[in-house]
């Protein structure tokens, strides 16, 4: 239906366009043939005056007899012969009674003809009601005085109405030809046009439904890759030339804590970093991908980024077009690289005083005599103590290294008295607590049971009650509590021991931390109780907190999901 009615408006504009300019050009040749009919005959009826008034007796003008006489004369000439005096009174006329007529001294050509010599016009007469050419001619006296007018008048039809009287059945049959054309010509546009339509349509029905396709696709492809971006944990972004941002995936606008649609954005606005501005400067100016780390606070928390910038560019273009930058996460690699550091020098220093103790002690004995029994029995026993604490420091490392290890295998959770892995927990410190006089108390629901892996809260205990065994005074109290509070098992150890400054609070779950080193070593502590005590609550799901002042004692609180 487009295409048909396209070929319609073009059809009719075309025929509209041709029949207008062919009648523009028409009329003005009929306009142009008109004006020249008309100056032919005028031109005619002035020569035609200008040899009748040559030898015109002056009586005509005054005796109407003579002046009948004298047009007798031209009885065979088909023009209507005039005679005017110089008072305008018309003396003789061939088409009408001179008596009866009017006085013509108004008449142009009668004026024309007395002031210049020579006058026409054109015009209906009004005795004869008809229309006339008109031609005078003064004629004057032997002095040159103006005594009359002779006048030559024609009946001329008008051009158009002589053309139409001879071209009517030519007309006809043009325009009879003309429709016949136009008819033939509109029949042949409308098969053309409808058989054009019907491929058209096909051809339209096609294209479009594959345009629709490759729309559909284009679509899901963007659709696809937005998901991706948005999914992707390292952060996206997409530069033009400009240094404005095409593309921003949520991971780098977080990152960069900017929350809106960063796209048209000024990267320097985005990342107040001058560093990452530079390199992607550098990208744009050289064309080579560039790399470096990059470090930022997020939320107070340093991070640290691996950063890739590569030109943006077509396989056939020369010149970058843009950069992208991917940012890649590499804070937990920093910091376990930094754990990784700081856990193999702890250790090594934690085993360099035993080594030295055990090392000195037994060249000494090698070097002594042996005869003195006490003096041996002494360095045997320092040499067992520190065998002691490398044996501790050990069991604890290999205890740390199965909780972190996620693939370590350990028989499931089971439904345990959380009564009965307390009191286990008891015995195992009760040789150390009665040696300084510490009572435990122990509060707990004898029916409160949880499922959970027994053995190692029986642990996290053991490493709890000795550290407030070791750094509680003689007599002293320790609690032991644990309940059930907002969907939580909350297990509590409160001592009345030395308590902790509040400046270590923050460290005291690290690896090899201690508040006092020297009396922690003194009392055979490795350094790594706290830190097994946060696995085995991370290991159920849970956290571990502590509260304490200094001097006023502890408590560790265990919060394992219920």
């Amino acid at each position: 239906m487009v295409s048909v009615s396209i070929l319609k408006k073009s059809f009719a504009v075309v025929t509209v366009a041709v029949l207008i300019v062919s009648a523009y050009f028409i009329i003005g040749i009929l306009i142009f043939a008109g004006a020249q009919y008309d100056d032919i005959n005028t031109r005619n009826l002035e020569e035609a005056v200008k040899i009748c008034g040559t030898d015109v007796p002056p009586s005509v003008f005054t005796d109407r007899s003579a002046a009948a006489a004298w047009v007798s004369g031209f009885a065979e000439t088909s023009y209507r012969i005039t005679l005017i005096n110089r008072g305008g009174q018309v003396i003789f006329d061939t088409a009408a009674d001179s008596a009866s007529m009017e006085d013509h001294l108004d008449r142009a050509e009668f004026q024309a003809a007395i002031t210049r010599g020579l006058g026409t016009a054109r015009r209906k007469s009004a005795t004869l009601g008809q229309n006339y050419i008109y031609a005078a001619m003064a004629i004057n006296d032997s002095g040159n005085n103006s005594i009359g007018v002779i006048r030559l008048s024609l009946l001329v039809p008008s051009f158009f109405s002589r053309l139409l009287s001879t071209t009517v059945p030519f007309l006809i049959g043009g325009f009879l030809i003309i429709l016949g054309a136009c008819l033939g010509l509109y029949r042949f546009s409308r098969r053309l046009s409808i058989s054009t339509e019907a491929k058209l349509d096909a051809a339209l029905k096609e294209k479009t439904h594959e345009l629709k396709a490759k729309i559909e696709e284009a679509k899901e492809e963007g659709r696809r890759r937005e998901v991706i971006l948005n999914s992707m944990f390292d952060g996206v972004i997409a530069l033009d030339r400009d240094m404005n941002i095409i593309l921003a995936n949520p991971r780098i606008r977080s990152v960069f804590g900017v929350e809106r649609d960063a796209r048209g954005m000024f990267f320097l606005e985005f990342s107040h970093s001058t560093e990452l501005e530079e390199a992607a400067q550098k990208v744009l100016s050289t064309g080579l991908p560039f790399e470096l780390t990059f470090k930022r606070y997020v939320s107070g928390i340093e991070q640290h980024f691996q950063v890739f910038a590569a030109p943006l560019k077509a396989s056939s273009q020369r010149e970058a077009q843009g950069v992208v930058i991917v940012m890649s996460d590499i804070s937990r690699l920093v910091k376990l690289e930094l754990i990784r550091k700081d856990f193999a020098a702890n250790v090594s220093h934690e085993l360099r005083t035993p080594i030295q103790i055990i090392k000195g002690f037994a060249e000494n004995i090698l070097g002594s005599s042996l005869d003195n029994r006490e003096e041996t029995r002494h360095f045997a026993e320092i040499i067992a103590k520190n065998t002691q604490t490398m044996e501790n420091l050990t069991n604890d490392l290999m205890t740390l290294v199965s909780l972190e290890d996620e693939n370590h295998l350990r028989p499931d959770m089971e439904e345990s008295v959380l009564a009965h892995l307390i009191a286990e927990a008891e015995s195992m410190v009760e040789i150390a607590a009665r040696k300084k006089n510490i009572s435990i108390e122990i509060s707990c629901p004898p029916d409160l049971s949880a499922k959970l892996y027994g053995s190692l809260i029986i642990q996290a205990l053991v490493n709890l009650l000795d550290n407030g065994i070791k750094y509680s005074g003689s007599g002293s109290r320790i609690r032991v509590n644990a309940c059930l509070k907002e969907e939580q098992l909350v297990i509590e150890v409160k001592d009345e021991g030395i308590g902790i400054p509040s400046e270590h609070m923050d460290r005291i779950f690290e690896r090899f931390y201690r508040v006092d080193k020297a009396r922690s070593r003194e009392e055979g502590g490795t350094g790594l109780g706290l830190a097994i005590v946060r696995h085995i609550a991370l290991l159920h799901n849970g956290t571990v907190e502590a509260e304490s002042h200094a001097g006023e004692g502890s408590v560790f609180r265990l919060r394992l999901p219920f």
